[in-house]
């Protein structure tokens, strides 16, 4: 099932959408598409001089990040229905040109129509007022799944086979990212949660690749995010709507770390 693109889908509150849009607009350097959908519920965050992969959705029982796999035309989504169902995944709703699914450890994901998209967002500029010494740059270019220990394995082989992407050589430990095809914007990385985690189905949440990391860190503060907590590679934050993210230290270019 060859994978064409990825997009996320940002499920917010409608109370919380004016805030949580002005945040992630201005830290990905994007406009807003016109709303649609019966009830105006979906948006789309539009990059300069790149096709889109973050989207918006007003949703109640937000907020929450869902990740949507553009498979091809509507025979393809048919088949990679079937292939998904195969592997393990529940069918959560079929609206013929698109199905909303879930995966064995419960994380729910859409299969949907492939649109074209091929040019991926470059990395952003971020200010960094009174630091003539930082030039920082960041890119929302990561989905973690966080999977509950238990299911670790199972999730890592259904997504492995789900997307053909394996996981990347060496990675060990509670991280096991999936190496992505070339000029996707998306990549997948897999977290093994700690067995004090209350969590038992798998969530999600997006990882913005960044250089000057504790920069990026500032400005995403004073725009309105809130910081959770600083790990030796990583800043956790949630944004306006109560969304956990991370800022790490990953190349926003290659979304590797620096060696």
């Amino acid at each position: 099932m060859p994978i064409r693109w990825t997009t996320a889908m940002l499920d917010l509150p409608p109370g919380t959408v004016d805030a949580a849009l002005d945040f992630w607009l201005a830290a990905t350097a994007s406009t807003l598409s016109p709303w649609r959908g019966d009830a105006d519920e979906y948006a789309t965050l539009l990059p300069p001089d790149a096709d889109d992969h973050l989207r918006v959705q007003r949703f109640a029982d937000g907020p929450r990040v869902h990740l949507d796999l553009h498979v091809g035309d509507p025979a393809a989504v048919r088949a990679a229905l079937v292939r998904a169902l195969a592997l393990g995944a529940a069918l959560e709703h079929d609206a013929g040109t698109h199905a909303v699914l879930s995966s064995p450890g419960g994380y729910v994901f859409c299969l949907v129509r492939d649109t074209g998209a091929t040019r991926r967002q470059a990395p952003v500029p971020v200010p960094a007022p009174g630091r003539p010494d930082e030039h920082p740059t960041a890119l929302v270019d990561q989905l973690c799944l966080d999977v509950p220990a238990r299911r670790f394995d199972a999730e890592v082989a259904f997504w492995s086979e789900l997307t053909g992407w394996a996981p990347r050589r060496g990675s060990v430990g509670e991280l096991v990212p999936l190496e992505r095809p070339a000029g996707m914007p998306l990549r997948l990385m897999l977290q093994r949660l700690g067995a004090d985690d209350p969590r038992r189905t798998v969530t999600a949440h997006l990882d913005v690749a960044c250089t000057a990391r504790h920069a990026v860190e500032r400005a995403h503060v004073a725009a309105g995010a809130r910081v959770r907590g600083h790990g030796p590679r990583w800043t956790t934050l949630v944004d306006p709507a109560g969304l956990p993210y991370c800022l790490t230290d990953r190349d926003p270019t290659s979304g590797l770390l620096p060696t």
